[in-house]
C-alpha cells in the first residue's frame, strides 16, 4: 500500500491542475503528471494505471467543454471512440509482454517532426480544409491504431491525434482539438479497464488529481475556444518539442543507452 501525505496529495492536485489546462488545449499532460507521481514515491505500474484514471476527468471534462459549445458531435463520433478504447485496451496488454525500448527511442523524433509541421504550415487554421482519408478509413484505420499506442506507451497521444485528424480528416485546429479529446477519453476508458483489472489503480490518489484535472481542462478548453489556432498551434509545438527534450534527457532512453551517452 502505497501511503501518500496531505501535503503529496496537495501537490499532485496542482500538477493535475496544470496538465489538466495544457492537456485540453494541446496535449502532453503526462509530461506532467506521470513525473509527479514518480517524485511523490508511486511505483511504476500504480502510476501507468493512477495516470490513466486522473486523465478520464480531464479528457471528459474537456469533451464537454467542447460539445457544449459545438465543436464536436459527440454522438456521431462515439463509434471512433470505442475503437480508440479497443486498441488502447489491446495495447495495454500487450503492454506487458512487448518490449517498449524501441518506442522510447523513435518518440523524441515523432514529436519533433510533429512540432515542425505545425510551426512550418501556416495554411493550419480554425478552418476546416479537404479531408484525404474517408471517415470510415479514418475510424478503422488510424484511430484504433494511436488508441494501441495509448494503451502501450502513452505519451504524445493528443500529438498523434491532433495531426491525424488536421493531415488526414482536414479538420481545423480548433475542431481537430475537441475532437481529439474525445478520442483521447476513448483511448484512457480501454486502458483504464485494463489497469483497473490488474488492481494498480490507487483510487485516493487518482480521484484527487482527476478532480484537478477536470478543473484544469474546464479552464483550458475555454481558454482555447477563445482564442482558437492563435494559441493551440504555438502551445502544440511548444509541448511536442518539451516532451521530445524530456524523453532524450532521460538517462534510462534507450537511445542514449545504446549510444553511451
Amino acid at each position: 500500500m502505497v501511503d501518500v501525505t496531505l501535503q503529496l496529495l496537495l501537490l499532485l492536485f496542482l500538477a493535475a491542475f496544470i496538465a489538466g489546462f495544457i492537456d485540453a488545449i494541446a496535449g502532453g499532460g503526462g509530461m506532467i503528471t506521470i513525473p509527479a507521481m514518480l517524485i511523490a514515491g508511486i511505483p511504476p505500474l500504480e502510476v501507468l494505471g493512477t495516470n490513466k484514471l486522473q486523465s478520464l476527468f480531464g479528457s471528459g471534462s474537456a469533451t464537454v467543454a467542447y460539445a457544449r459549445a459545438g465543436h464536436v458531435e459527440v454522438r456521431r463520433q462515439l463509434p471512433m471512440a470505442a475503437l480508440a478504447a479497443v486498441g488502447a485496451a489491446f495495447g495495454a496488454a500487450l503492454a506487458t509482454v512487448i518490449p517498449g525500448e524501441a518506442l522510447r527511442a523513435v518518440l523524441p523524433f515523432l514529436l519533433l517532426g510533429i512540432a515542425l509541421y505545425f510551426a512550418l504550415k501556416p495554411s493550419i487554421g480554425d478552418v476546416d480544409k479537404h479531408r484525404r482519408l474517408s471517415e470510415k478509413a479514418f475510424a478503422l484505420s488510424v484511430v484504433p491504431l494511436i488508441g494501441f499506442y495509448d494503451g502501450v506507451f502513452g505519451p504524445g497521444t493528443g500529438s498523434f491525434f491532433m495531426l491525424a485528424f488536421v493531415s488526414l480528416a482536414g479538420f481545423g485546429v480548433l475542431k481537430a482539438t475537441a475532437n481529439t479529446k474525445l478520442l483521447n477519453f476513448g483511448s484512457n476508458v480501454g486502458g483504464f479497464a485494463f489497469f483497473l483489472g490488474y488492481g494498480v489503480v490507487l483510487w485516493k490518489v487518482g480521484i484527487t488529481m482527476g478532480i484537478g484535472q477536470f478543473l484544469g481542462a474546464q479552464v483550458g478548453s475555454r481558454f482555447a475556444m477563445r482564442k482558437g489556432a492563435a494559441i493551440i498551434k504555438p502551445l502544440l509545438v511548444v509541448t511536442s518539442m518539451a516532451l521530445a527534450i524530456r524523453l532524450l534527457a532521460d538517462p534510462t532512453n534507450p537511445l542514449r543507452v545504446w549510444l553511451g551517452w
